[in-house]
C-alpha cells in the first residue's frame, strides 16, 4: 500500500521536469532553474534541427532538442558501417547556461568510455555563440577531451543569431516612438486641413494649405522674433520732424518793429 504514496511523491520532485516535455521540443531541463527555461526559449528557433560534421574516421550528427534515432540520443559518433553509433550525449539529460551572447548547450549520460576518462560516460556542448546575420552556420568540432581520468567532453561551436543579446531584440525606442506620433500628427493636420479648405472654404491653389497665411508669415515672425531676443544694441531712431518754432517766429516779429519807424506818420 506504501507504492502510491511513493509514486505521487516520484511525480512531485519530477513535475518540474516532466511539464516541458508537453512541448515541441525534446530536451528535459530543470523547469525550476530561470536561466534555464530563457535559455531554452531562446534556442525554440533551432529546434528540431540537426547538424554534421566529418573529421575522419568519424562522422558527428547533433541535434537542437530532438531525438537522433532513439534511446533519447542527442549527438552521436558514426565510425563506420560494421560499427555502432555512440551516443554522446541524452536529450533526457540537458543542462543549458546562457550568457549576454552566448548559449551553452550541455547533453549528458551518453555511452561510458571503454578504456578512457576512467569508463565516465560522455557527455558533449555546443557553444552557440551570437551572429545576428544568420540563423544557423559554422558547425564545427572545437576539441575532444579525453585525456583526463574524468570530466571529458566533446566540444562544438555554432553561430546563430539566437545567442544575441535580447536587449537588442527590443521593440521601437522612444524617441522613434515620438518621431512616428509626430510624424502621424502633421500628415492628419495637412490633409484634414487640405479638406477642409477645398470643400468647406472652397479655397483653391495655395489657399488650400491650412493656416495658409500663417506659414506665409512665418519667416517674418521668426525674424522679429529672433531681432527681439538676439539683438543687443539699442536701434538707431531716425530724427523725428520739427516744425517751425517759437524762437523762429520771435526774429520775424523783431523784424516787423524794426521797420515801424519807415511808415508814414
Amino acid at each position: 500500500m506504501a507504492f502510491p504514496g511513493l509514486f505521487r511523491l516520484q511525480l512531485l520532485y519530477l513535475s518540474p521536469l516532466l511539464v516541458f516535455c508537453a512541448g515541441d521540443s525534446k530536451c528535459t531541463v530543470d523547469m525550476s532553474s530561470p536561466n534555464q527555461t530563457n535559455a531554452l526559449k531562446r534556442l525554440e528557433p533551432l529546434f528540431g534541427r540537426r547538424f554534421q560534421k566529418i573529421f575522419e574516421p568519424y562522422n558527428y550528427t547533433l541535434a537542437v532538442c530532438a531525438e537522433l534515432g532513439q534511446d533519447f540520443a542527442g549527438a552521436v559518433q558514426h565510425e563506420g558501417r560494421n560499427t555502432a553509433d555512440k551516443v554522446l550525449g541524452r536529450l533526457n539529460d540537458t543542462h543549458l547556461i546562457e550568457g549576454l551572447n552566448w548559449i551553452l548547450l550541455m547533453y549528458k549520460s551518453g555511452d561510458p568510455y571503454k578504456s578512457h576518462c576512467g569508463n565516465e560516460h560522455r557527455k558533449v556542448m555546443l557553444m552557440i555563440s551570437c551572429d545576428p546575420y544568420t540563423l544557423a552556420s559554422g558547425f564545427t568540432l572545437v576539441r575532444e577531451e579525453r585525456q583526463k581520468n574524468d570530466d571529458c567532453f566533446y566540444l562544438f561551436e555554432l553561430s546563430s543569431s539566437v545567442a544575441c543579446n535580447a536587449v537588442g531584440k527590443t521593440g521601437l525606442s522612444g524617441g522613434a516612438i515620438f518621431l512616428i506620433l509626430l510624424l502621424c500628427f502633421v500628415a492628419a493636420y495637412l490633409l484634414g486641413g487640405f479638406v477642409y479648405q477645398r470643400f468647406v472654404v472652397g479655397a483653391k491653389g495655395l489657399e488650400q494649405i491650412p493656416n495658409f497665411l500663417f506659414w506665409q508669415n512665418l519667416g517674418n515672425i521668426l525674424a522679429d522674433g529672433c531681432d527681439f531676443v538676439c539683438r543687443t544694441k539699442p536701434r538707431v531712431e531716425a530724427a523725428a520732424y520739427r516744425g517751425v518754432g517759437q524762437d523762429q517766429l520771435g526774429d520775424d516779429e523783431d523784424e516787423e518793429e524794426r521797420d515801424d519807424h519807415l511808415l508814414p506818420m
